[in-house]
C-alpha cells in the first residue's frame, strides 16, 4: 500500500512577497521570484509553493499559469498565522560587510522585532545598504520558515539614538568594562529588568569611554557582561539575544 504523500509539502519551494495575501486570490511572480522558480526550481503546472506575507501568515498556492518570464499562482489557503515575535531591537553598530549580513540573518532566525544599525565614534562601515540587507533577513526567513521579518530601520548615530530613547523600553548594552567588577550578570538584569527591550552591541574595539558614559547616563541602560571573553562583535549580537530569548523570549513556547 502506497503511503499517503505529506501535506503541505515539506519540500515545496518558499517565498516571501510584499503583498497581502488571501485565500482564494491569485497572484502574479515575475522578476527574482519567477526566475528561481522557472529556471532554478524548475516548477510545472498544478505545483505547490508556499507564499507569507509579513503581514497575515504563510499559504499555499498552486501554479495556474506558466510564462516564459512569469507565473500566475492560486492561493488554496492559509496554512499558518503570523508569527508573533517578542519585542526586542537589535541595536548593532555596522562592522565588515559580509560580517554585518551575517548578523542579520541570524537575528532575524532568532526572531527580533527590529533592527537597527547604530553609529559610533570607532564604527568603521557606514555605508549600509538596506536593500542587500533586507534581501538578508528575507532569505534568512525563507529559508528558516519564519512568517515574520523584522523592521529594518535606517543608520542612526548613538547620541540620536540616547537622546530619542523611549521611557518604556530597557537598553541592554554589553560592555566589556563591567566583568572583572563582577557586575552585570545577564541572567540577573533579565530578572530585573522585565518589559520591551533593547540590545546594543557596540563595534569592534567597543565604545569610547565618552560613549559608555552617555549611555549609562540613560535611566533605562542596564549594563550588562557576555562572560569572561572577548568576543567579536558579531559573535557578541548573537550571544546577547540568544540569551535575552532563553530568558524573555518565545524558546519555552
Amino acid at each position: 500500500m502506497a503511503a499517503t504523500p505529506a501535506y503541505p509539502p515539506l519540500s515545496a519551494p518558499r517565498l516571501y512577497v510584499d503583498v497581502e495575501l488571501s485565500e482564494g486570490a491569485e497572484i502574479r511572480l515575475d522578476g527574482g521570484h519567477a526566475h528561481y522558480l522557472l529556471k532554478v526550481m524548475r516548477i510545472k503546472q498544478g505545483q505547490t509553493v508556499k507564499l507569507f506575507d509579513d503581514r497575515t501568515g504563510e499559504y499555499l498556492a498552486h501554479v495556474t499559469m506558466l510564462g516564459k518570464r512569469d507565473l500566475i499562482l492560486l492561493i488554496d489557503g492559509k496554512t499558518r498565522e503570523r508569527d508573533n515575535v517578542p519585542d526586542l531591537w537589535l541595536l548593532a553598530a555596522p562592522i565588515k560587510k559580509d560580517r554585518y549580513s551575517w548578523i542579520a540573518e541570524k537575528a532575524t532566525e532568532l526572531g527580533i522585532a527590529e533592527m537597527i544599525p547604530v553609529q559610533t565614534t570607532r564604527t568603521q562601515n557606514t555605508h549600509i545598504k538596506p536593500d542587500k540587507l533586507r534581501a538578508h533577513m528575507v532569505e534568512a526567513a525563507e529559508q528558516c520558515e519564519r512568517t515574520a521579518l523584522p523592521i529594518l530601520r535606517p543608520l542612526v548615530k548613538l547620541d540620536e539614538l540616547l537622546k530619542n530613547w523611549p521611557a518604556d523600553r530597557h537598553l541592554f548594552f554589553a560592555d566589556e568594562r563591567i566583568h572583572e567588577s563582577g557586575e552585570g550578570s545577564f541572567r540577573k538584569a533579565l530578572v530585573a529588568n522585565d518589559g520591551p527591550a533593547a540590545i546594543l552591541i557596540g563595534p569592534e574595539g567597543g565604545f569610547s569611554d565618552a560613549e559608555n558614559k552617555a549611555i549609562r547616563g540613560l535611566p533605562q541602560s542596564v549594563p550588562i557582561s557576555l562572560g569572561p571573553r572577548i568576543l567579536r562583535a558579531d559573535t557578541a549580537t548573537v550571544a546577547a539575544v540568544s540569551l535575552w530569548m532563553a530568558g524573555r523570549g518565545d524558546w519555552d513556547a
